[in-house]
Formats: C-alpha cells, sequence, structure tokens
C-alpha cells in the first residue's frame, strides 16, 4: 500500500493513501507493484540514485541515473525531461538512499517526493524485471570488501604462523574502514573506483544525468558506491 511521509518541512501528517496519495504533501513509499503499474502505463520517470557503477551492472529498464550526492532539483528535473514531478519515482538498492533523496527535495520545496520503498531488491524479490549488464564490474563497494576481507583473512593467517608483527595489517585494515564509517571518506574506494576496469567505454554507458560514489557515505564524494 502506498505510504505518504510527513514533509518534515511542513510537519504534514502522516497517513496510508489510496490513489490521492500524490495529492499529499510528503513523502510517497512506493510498492514494487505500484510503481510497476506506473511504469506500464507510461505515468512514471524511474531516477535511479545509486552510483553509476552499480546503475550499469543492474537497473530498472527505462530508469536515468542521478547519483545521491550530486542530486539536486535541478539534476532530477533536467533528467526527468518534460515529465511532471508527480509522476518522478525515486530508488536505489535498498531504499535508504532513495528515501532521503526524497527527503531532500521536499527540504528545497516540491510539494510530493516518491520514491521505491525497498529499493532493487524489494523490486527483484517481487518476480519484476531488470536489464542487467554481466560484462560491467562488481560495484565498487564490493570490490573495496573482497580487498579488505582478503587481506584481513591472508595477513591473519600470517600473524599467526609466520610472525606476529604482521597482525599490524589486519589493524591498520580495520581503521581504515573505522575512519571511512566516521568520516564518510574512503581512500581505497576512491583508488578502484580509478581503476580501468571500473571505467565503462563511452559507448557503452547508459544515461547517466549526473555522477558520483560511495564507501558508505565516503565514495559518494569521491566516484565509489553506497550500500
Amino acid at each position: 500500500m502506498t505510504q505518504t511521509i510527513a514533509n518534515p518541512v511542513n510537519d504534514t501528517t502522516t497517513d496510508a493513501a489510496g490513489p490521492a496519495a500524490e495529492e499529499r504533501r510528503g513523502r510517497v513509499d512506493l510498492t514494487p507493484a505500484e510503481l510497476d503499474d506506473r511504469r506500464r502505463s507510461g505515468a512514471a520517470v524511474i531516477v535511479d540514485v545509486r552510483e553509476p557503477d552499480e546503475f550499469r551492472r543492474e537497473r530498472i529498464d527505462g530508469a536515468v541515473n542521478v547519483p545521491l550526492s550530486k542530486l539536486t532539483p535541478s539534476e532530477v528535473a533536467r533528467a526527468a525531461g518534460v515529465a511532471p514531478r508527480d509522476s518522478i519515482v525515486l530508488h536505489c538498492q535498498g531504499g535508504v538512499r532513495s528515501a532521503q533523496a526524497a527527503n531532500r527535495l521536499l527540504e528545497a520545496g516540491w510539494p510530493t517526493a516518491a520514491h521505491l520503498d525497498g529499493g532493487l531488491g524489494a523490486w527483484k524479490k517481487a518476480g519484476l524485471p531488470t536489464k542487467i549488464d554481466r560484462r560491467a564490474p562488481i560495484s565498487v563497494m564490493r570490490q573495496v570488501q573482497l580487498v579488505v576481507g582478503s587481506m584481513v583473512l591472508l595477513f591473519t593467517l600470517l600473524g599467526a604462523f609466520v610472525s606476529p608483527w604482521l597482525l599490524i595489517v589486519p589493524a591498520f585494515f580495520g581503521a581504515g574502514l573505522t575512519f571511512a564509517g566516521a568520516s564518510g571518506w574512503c581512500g581505497l574506494a576512491l583508488v578502484l573506483s580509478k581503476m580501468p576496469w571500473n571505467a565503462a567505454p563511452a559507448a557503452a554507458t547508459p544515461p547517466v544525468a549526473s555522477c558520483d560514489a560511495g564507501c558508505g557515505d565516503s565514495a559518494a564524494r569521491n566516484g565509489a558506491p553506497r550500500p
């Protein structure tokens, strides 16, 4: 069921809504089925607020990309073209970033902003189709996890069987992740985002209205993805 959440600026009452939900002020949380109905009828412009690498790998067909850290009302409006504001539906991987994006639009004065509750995960769980590019690299966030996890495992084993001094390395990675979570800046995500395999050929790049990245909040400002 569509849920309209109070506009934090206008303190509008939260209530469950039917077809007139978009007429109320606040954030509109759409279910996958509701978004699919709008998409099929041509009544929705889907704006994906994930990072470009996530978007290239898998997306809802017809969506355009406006990453969260570069998201402004003008960027969203430009991506939507001549479509009316109330046709725009934001989505991300799990619903967190798109809810933040919707709140940002409300704070900028939009009377209502819709997003997909549960994100792409809920969309796929509902059995709805996505467009997948298997040639695209995995997201930078997953690359960060693979590198850090591998190094921690390797040097923990070496520290146990070769020299305890090598345990400094996993401690270093742990400190780095802690810093990334606290500061919103991840150097490893930034480095990986610049690697050649993460640069998509221009001809193969799907519609992107803007760009950003994040390791948690981190690469969002530097070119890596957020969860």
